[in-house]
């Protein structure tokens, strides 16, 4: 039974920390196609984290940081070829 609350408390503090980080990638700005111009906070920002993942290699976090970027890219690219 404690192993099993334990279990809960990780998966709930895990989903809290995806859920917050998702709501902060998406306040970064970030230009889609032209790298040169505007903004790049979320590129800044996977680059900051790949540098931490290189010295510290398998931490949860960094690991759940980088799938989060990759899906606000994702969802970003489709967000933008759609309106065109």
């Amino acid at each position: 039974m404690e192993l099993e609350n334990n279990n809960i408390s990780i998966n709930s503090e895990e989903e809290y920390f995806r859920k917050s980080y998702a709501l902060e990638l998406q306040k970064k700005r970030q230009q889609i196609n032209d790298h040169q111009r505007g903004y790049n906070e979320l590129e800044e920002e996977r680059r900051q984290v790949n540098q931490q993942a290189v010295r510290t290699p398998g931490r949860r976090g960094e690991i759940i940081k980088k799938e989060e970027i990759e899906k606000e890219f994702t969802r970003r690219y489709k967000e933008y070829n759609k309106r065109k």
